[in-house]
């Protein structure tokens, strides 16, 4: 289990210092969409975990967030595996950062990657079972059975191979276009 902290206490912690590293492993477009104000993005699929903690001082921590704490739980098990272990868990993420009104950079509103795995996966099982009935097929219901079968594997190894995938694809990449301070935030550059 990693070292924890929460959204209140790392808060307070910037306060004090506004130069601690934090590692957003989210999608661009999700960071895009609202991030910490001087996180630094390093998408779960693409990390690098020397990149990442490039130019940190020997035993310095580095604040891993994702959107509510599983990215950044694979990230830490990435980052650790390197041999950093000063890696610590923002729990709840982004979305309890949010929660809490702490301050936030916000940009253009985005489908969540979580959202577009949840759609993926209904349009698939839809599918099978509408070409499964449209033509007395059962090999159309057996593409139901699969995506049932690999939802019930990433609810259990707390993975995700559909949302690994969805990740990769153009539309999660591209960089937003802006990003403007909420009002509550202090004002910050975009990072």
């Amino acid at each position: 289990m990693p070292k924890t902290i929460t959204p209140t206490e790392l808060q307070g912690l910037l306060a004090n210092n506004p130069d601690l590293r934090i590692l957003d492993v989210r999608t661009p477009l999700e960071h895009g969409e609202v991030h910490i104000a001087g996180s630094k993005l390093h998408p779960l699929d693409r990390l690098d975990p020397h990149q990442a903690t490039g130019g940190l001082e020997e035993g310095a921590p580095i604040y891993v967030v994702c959107r509510s704490g599983n990215r950044a739980c694979k990230a830490i098990e990435q980052l650790e595996a390197a041999g950093f272990p000063h890696a610590v868990l923002v729990t709840g993420g982004v979305q309890a950062w949010e929660e809490q009104r702490l301050p936030v950079v916000r940009g253009q509103k985005v489908v969540s990657l979580e959202r577009q795995v949840r759609i993926a996966a209904g349009a698939l099982v839809l599918l099978g079972a509408v070409l499964g009935f449209a033509t007395g097929s059962p090999w159309w219901h057996g593409l139901s059975a699969f995506v049932g079968a690999g939802l019930m594997f990433a609810g259990i190894t707390n993975t995700c191979a559909m949302g690994l995938l969805i990740a990769r694809m153009p539309w999660n990449r591209r960089q937003p276009a802006s990003c403007t301070v909420s009002p509550d935030a202090p004002r910050t550059k975009h990072a």
